[in-house]
């Protein structure tokens, strides 16, 4: 398989000379061709689109964008022109008229879009088995699920297919599967990148962002897409350039920790609290003042599930054939018709009083250590059969330390920790202060330096 570099690689690279668009992007689909028949993560390929593009950027003149000639892949959830936008199912026909935000400021930094990755339908779960496509495969492992809902994405970056993709966060969805994939995966601060044309994604929860397989990249890819338009209901703080952040030492920090779930009768899998106590000693060893919590974490529950079927509702109400959505997501749009606008304006409320008991942490500490997730990766067809509530309950496990986030608004960053005994990756959690992205970026690069990770799973 032709070797597809990361973004900062590729774009030196193609800065340099060493390297032409058309090549990476040849470089990608020649290992999507490869890859890809046995992973399922690529719902659409761009082929003779992207080669057209990548031949654009290589006619260019200077100056070059941050991403020029970068090959990228986009979650479903995302406008591409003339491409239906389908949400992971089948309720749409109509091809997106323009580009999403995220996607036109990609193409303005030089990107060239290769195609759209898997998803759940809606997002609605942690694990990627859309009925539309069939499951994606994990590419450590194909027997084992990527997660969710970003897994097409995980897998496609995980594997070598692509340098970058972009993926959405309503509940660990950037997370969770960057942690079963061996990837980095950074939940922004909420509203730090547009979501236009939609004002919101699932209201307060969701956000939207890549997964890469290293820091430095992440960084690159967000310096170019982040920033909001008039239409965004929400909207985060400045903060300086990521790549610096990434690029510089974070100092000494007090760092809390903990591997207690806010899910009560969750248990945390052994080999992720052995993960985030190999992470204190680690940290310990590189400076860092890092101590237990003396406190457990604020339950989301009251504030996230109004607002997850609120999502829903609106996701579905926006569809063009309301029949054709899985059976699944028709019935949680049924259970979720109790939140009326009123409910969900007061679950909002709810999810200031969270964030504001949460970020009480931040007084004694300036990041959070936890487990990412409290499961391993499950088999593939983890969501088999399962209507909307049992699918939730299987779901649990998976966003018990993750959910938390996404109601505070806080960032959070999966960062890998090698491999376990079953041969599938382990991550652990960071978390930061509102608005301090660049913290995050500066304690993941150091731990990347202090223990690299594998950056391409092995071909099976």
């Amino acid at each position: 398989m032709t070797n597809v570099w990361g973004v900062a690689d590729t774009a030196d690279r193609i800065r340099d000379g060493q390297l032409t668009a058309v090549q990476a992007v040849e470089a990608c689909l020649d290992a999507i061709g490869s890859r890809d028949p046995e992973l399922n993560a690529f719902s659409v390929v761009l082929a003779d689109r992207a080669r057209a593009e990548a031949a654009e950027r290589d006619a260019a003149e200077e100056p070059l964008g941050p991403l020029h000639g970068v090959p990228v892949a986009i979650k479903e959830e995302n406008d591409v022109e003339g491409c239906v936008t389908t949400f992971g199912g089948e309720a749409n026909s109509t091809p997106a008229a323009a580009d999403s935000e995220v996607v036109r400021r990609l193409r303005a930094a030089g990107a060239v879009i290769v195609g759209k990755t898997s998803m759940p339908e809606f997002g609605a779960w942690p694990y990627t088995e859309p009925r539309s496509l069939g499951p994606t495969h994990n590419p450590w492992d194909p027997a084992y699920s990527p997660g969710g809902s970003s897994g097409g994405t995980a897998a496609a970056v995980a594997a070598g297919m692509i340098p970058a993709g972009i993926g959405g966060d309503g509940g660990g969805s950037i997370r969770i599967p960057s942690s079963f994939c061996g990837l980095f995966g950074l939940k922004p601060q909420v509203g730090r990148v547009s979501t236009a044309p939609n004002p919101h994604l699932w209201w307060a929860l969701g956000t939207v962002g890549p997964l890469t397989r290293t820091v430095l990249d992440s960084a690159i890819v967000y310096d170019a897409i982040r920033g909001n338009l008039e239409s965004d209901r929400f909207r985060a703080g400045e903060t300086g350039s990521f790549v610096e952040a990434a690029t510089r030492e974070p100092g000494r920090l007090r760092i809390g920790w903990t591997v207690k779930p806010t899910s009560r009768g969750v248990r945390p899998h052994p080999l992720h609290v052995q993960a985030v106590e190999d992470t204190v000693r680690l940290l310990r060893d590189l400076g860092h003042d890092v101590r237990e919590l003396d406190t457990r974490l604020p339950d989301p529950t009251v504030a996230f599930v109004p607002q997850f079927f609120a999502g829903i509702r609106t996701e579905a109400d926006a569809v063009e054939d309301y029949r054709r959505l899985e059976p699944s997501i028709r019935q949680a749009y049924r259970l979720g018709f109790w939140v009326r606008p009123g409910v969900l304006e007061w679950a909002l409320r709810q999810g200031t009083k969270v964030s504001a008991k949460a970020n009480r942490l931040f007084d004694r500490y300036d990041v959070l250590l936890t487990p990412v997730t409290a499961n391993r990766p499950p088999k593939v067809g983890v969501l088999e059969g399962a209507n909307a509530l049992t699918a939730a309950l299987r779901s649990t496990p998976a966003i018990a330390y993750t959910a938390v986030w996404n109601v505070t608004g806080n960032p959070a960053a999966a960062v890998p920790c090698g491999l376990a005994p079953d041969g599938l990756p382990l991550s652990v959690q960071l978390v930061g202060r509102l608005d301090d992205e660049p913290t995050l970026l500066s304690l993941s690069a150091q731990l990347e330096a202090a223990r690299p990770w594998p950056l391409v799973a092995r071909a099976s």
